[in-house]
């Protein structure tokens, strides 16, 4: 009898530990999920690791802009759980952010890597749609000694459209607008915003579109639809924002939309990192 009860109790350690590590992650998806990223970090940093735990503290540091601690972080999470088709989608993105900030031939590197992560995640869940499109972004947006191209991205199209039939009209305008096609590029983001007008993403594709082409006016009334159809929907302030400054236009109205935007209580992960915000503030300076 001792000995069953000293492995009852060794057991129900065993047990109890497990439960607390996954209360612990737990709690950091909640500390993440209200965008308290290094708050999630640092209970994830005094968790075992494993895939899971990883691939969480990874993203952590992506949206707070720690690129090589989250590309590390990713890693080993995707070297202990190589199927992982989102877990190699986040290490793409955290590859494509070194390549952003790096120099020369490592930004290279780091973008041949965010290729091949991507690809990989695609090739191991067709439906992973936020994979998809961030390889369809990479090959629009990446030059061809990287492995990017128009023609790459339009293979694509078909796996957009299973997806999100939406999507794949914003695909076509996209290849449209590099290729310099306009209105063509212009009808497609109108037909989906016609196949979806209470999405707030759809109308601020067109409102940004139009900005650029400079439709201001029109422009605004897209801005104006996606906040009417999404209230709660922050990320409307962060792109009006931004067209704004890109744009050199309404630049104080621009940061009183940036500060709304850093002081909003209710971000999600969904919406852009603080650290955009604040990068688009300083770039107001002086305008």
């Amino acid at each position: 009898m001792r000995g069953l009860t000293i492995f009852t109790g060794i057991l129900f350690a065993i047990v109890a530990s497990a439960d607390t590590h996954s209360g612990s992650y737990e709690t950091a998806l909640s500390h993440y999920n209200h965008t308290d990223y290094a708050g999630a970090a640092a209970i994830l940093k005094s968790a075992p690791e494993n895939p899971r735990s990883l691939q969480l503290l990874g993203r952590c540091y992506l949206m707070d802009a720690d690129f090589g601690a989250a590309s590390a972080s990713l890693e080993k999470a995707s070297a202990l759980e190589p199927d992982s088709s989102m877990t190699l989608t986040w290490l793409g993105r955290a590859y494509g952010r070194r390549a952003e900030t790096s120099f020369a031939i490592t930004a290279l590197n780091y973008a041949i890597k965010a290729r091949q992560a991507f690809e990989k995640a695609v090739k191991l869940d067709p439906r992973n749609y936020e994979a998809v499109n961030d390889l369809f972004e990479f090959y629009l947006q990446a030059p061809g000694i990287v492995g990017g191209g128009v023609a790459k991205a339009r293979t694509l199209l078909p796996l957009i459209a299973q997806n999100d039939p939406a999507e794949a009209y914003f695909a076509e305008a996209r290849i449209a607008e590099v290729n310099k096609e306009f209105p063509a590029a212009e009808a497609e983001l109108r037909r989906a915003v016609q196949s979806s007008p209470q999405s707030a993403g759809r109308n601020l594709d067109l409102a940004r579109f139009l900005f650029k082409r400079g439709q201001y006016d029109e422009s605004e009334k897209y801005f104006e639809r996606a906040g009417t159809v999404a209230p709660s929907a922050r990320k409307v302030w962060f792109v009006r924002a931004q067209c704004y400054i890109h744009g050199k236009r309404n630049i104080e109205q621009a940061r009183d939309l940036l500060r709304r935007y850093l002081a909003a209580k209710d971000l999600t992960p969904d919406d852009p990192p603080r650290f955009e915000a604040v990068k688009l503030l300083k770039q107001s300076d002086g305008m």
